[in-house]
């Protein structure tokens, strides 16, 4: 038996891999920090109506937030990037032998022979263009490919931000009684958290149920801290 037959090929994720930190913070900051935020005004002695409408407020503050700081966030890591390959082209244009002898130092940290040394520095070197690719990559750990869209990052860090916020608001929409509508928040967030959980184990290949019960252990502690000091706070301005 060969190894193709032992092991099946999987395909890589691809372009959307990225975008893995937006799509998992986004939806889990929506999720975890509604629900604190409904568990706090609960606590704190709120009423339905005045409940729901500090969740909306709160959701699309949140959700505004999130969008603009990961755009700001995205772009501004991208600018410091553009700043460093234009002065590695300028370290290029005027400090060439260094650069080569950084490449062939990273290149024999990497594993390459002495044998061979001469050989892949040169062809990485041949010219500037290369040499600056190879850097980009080797020293900078980048790759064009995986460089992120700041416009793409704040999408959908925001509107996942708000779907996952939903769970903890839409609740009070229907009920009176605070407690029923905290009750059904927690319970809609922790399918919610556990479904995250899910997802994400499914991209890194990971145990499904620990990466939810991690999520629903993370939000549950949260969400009795934040009930607790709402019930402190309420206690001490009545």
């Amino acid at each position: 038996m060969t190894s193709i037959d032992q092991v099946p090929y999987v395909e890589h994720i691809g372009m959307t891999r990225q975008y893995w930190r937006d799509i998992i913070l986004g939806v889990n900051d929506g999720l975890v920090s509604m629900l604190l935020l409904a568990a706090g005004v609960v606590g704190g002695g709120l009423d339905a109506d005045q409940v729901l409408l500090t969740g909306v407020a709160g959701a699309i503050a949140g959700a505004v937030s999130m969008a603009a700081g990961e755009y700001l966030a995205t772009k501004s890591q991208d600018q410091v990037l553009v700043a460093e390959l234009d002065l590695e082209r300028t370290h290029i244009t005027h400090y060439r032998e260094m650069e080569v002898a950084q490449i062939r130092e990273m290149l024999t940290e990497m594993g390459v022979t002495a044998g061979e040394l001469d050989v892949v520095a040169e062809a990485l070197s041949r010219d500037d263009e290369t040499l600056l690719n190879a850097m980009k990559a080797l020293e900078f750990g980048v790759v064009d490919t995986e460089r992120r869209s700041p416009f793409k990052a704040m999408v959908m860090s925001g509107l996942l931000f708000l779907g996952g916020a939903l769970s903890s608001v839409l609740p009070f929409l229907f009920v009176e009684e605070t407690g029923v509508g905290l009750a059904w928040s927690a319970a809609l967030t922790a399918i919610g958290l556990f479904g995250v959980g899910l997802v994400k184990a499914s991209v890194t290949r990971s145990s499904r149920a620990l990466s939810g019960l991690e999520n629903l252990l993370i939000a549950g502690c949260g969400g009795m801290l934040a009930w607790w000091v709402g019930k402190l706070v309420g206690a001490g301005l009545s």
